[in-house]
């Protein structure tokens, strides 16, 4: 196995490949994903919720692009499924720390189990029931 590939890297069909764009996009597009991986350690406060969906759709739209277009372009579509799985994560870790609790708990701001807007609406819903039973 390893001879062929030797034998491909020394003829001209590997030389066209490394001299066209279905290398270097994908070797340049290659820069999203690391930097998607990279964010994966950062703290949930700074992950933008929209920017992140962008970025996963986009992946996902030139994942199918690098699949249908001929010759399959393999180097492209492994860079986009890592960027849309890295954005996946990160859109999980925003919608954990922003609305499911996740940022309640890290401040200590956890009261029963519950955040801030459910308290809300609880006392909301008490007080409506103290003013329907004092009619």
């Amino acid at each position: 196995m390893a001879s062929t590939f030797f034998t491909w890297i020394r003829s001209p069909a590997a030389r066209e490949y490394f001299f066209s764009t279905h290398f270097w996009g994908p070797v340049a597009n290659w820069g999203l994903p690391i930097a998607a991986l990279a964010d994966l350690s950062k703290d949930e406060e700074v992950i933008s919720g929209s920017m992140t969906t962008a970025l996963g759709l986009y992946s996902m739209v030139f994942m199918r692009f690098a699949w249908r277009v001929q010759p399959r372009n393999y180097l492209l579509l492994a860079c986009h499924a890592t960027n849309a799985t890295a954005q996946s994560i990160q859109e999980t870790r925003f919608v954990n720390y922003w609305y499911y609790g996740g940022r309640e708990k890290k401040y200590g701001l956890d009261k029963d189990g519950q955040g801030p807007v459910t308290q809300a609406i609880e006392a909301a819903h008490a007080e409506a029931k103290k003013v329907e039973d004092a009619k």
